[in-house]
């Protein structure tokens, strides 16, 4: 099995191999591209998305500084995507993410991990396992995802939050680690926050 085909298994690997920094090299080429686009070049901005990311959807905005190991050459996106300040996306192997989803300011979605053997970690090694986000969810500011998680549909992350482990769809949860919180419920068709009420009829 070659190195390629490693940072994709969830086995251990060198992340120094002169192939792999090669191609990271041009990766980071275009994602330094990209944060150096001035706020009026939405469409130069959209251009650079559509070649650095594995794929992405219609209307994602993604605000600069992005970061990326991969340049997002890793990274799937569906449609109507929004990302605040700083997104970090540890991309050395996939990381998926569903529509209508959004992230706060400085998120980090890492597949990257080293292992807990300190001679291994002394050569460099590390191993990948994949991020998946499902739709229409909200990733709090500050959040921190870790490899192989997955979080299902309709989901709030709560900002600061540490997520190690899978989070069901339709939750609130929050918390280092996280925890979930409640169930999304009939209390928040009535009100967006605390006590303000939805004012349907002017949205």
């Amino acid at each position: 099995m070659g190195v390629f085909e490693r940072m994709h298994s969830g086995k251990i690997y060198d992340p120094g191999d002169a192939d792999v920094l090669d191609k990271q090299a041009g990766y980071q080429e275009l994602l330094y591209d990209y944060n150096v686009t001035r706020p009026r070049e939405a469409v130069k901005r959209q251009d650079l998305l559509k070649e650095m990311f594995a794929e992405i959807g219609e209307n994602c905005y993604i605000e600069p500084p992005l970061h990326a190991n991969m340049g997002g050459h890793h990274v799937h996106f569906g449609k109507n995507i929004y990302a605040n300040y700083n997104l970090t996306l540890v991309d050395d192997t996939h990381i998926y993410v569903g529509d209508y989803t959004m992230f706060g300011p400085n998120v980090t979605l890492a597949t990257a991990g080293h292992p807990i053997l300190p001679s291994l970690r002394e050569r460099g090694l590390q191993y990948n396992m994949p991020v998946r986000i499902g739709k229409n969810c909200w990733i709090g500011a500050g959040a921190v995802i870790l490899p192989g998680i997955t979080i299902g549909d309709n989901v709030v992350i709560g900002a600061g939050s540490v997520v190690t482990k899978d989070i069901p769809s339709n939750v609130v949860a929050v918390g280092n680690p996280c925890r979930v919180l409640r169930e999304v419920n009939e209390h928040d068709e009535e009100y967006y926050f605390k006590d303000q009420r939805i004012d349907y009829e002017n949205l």
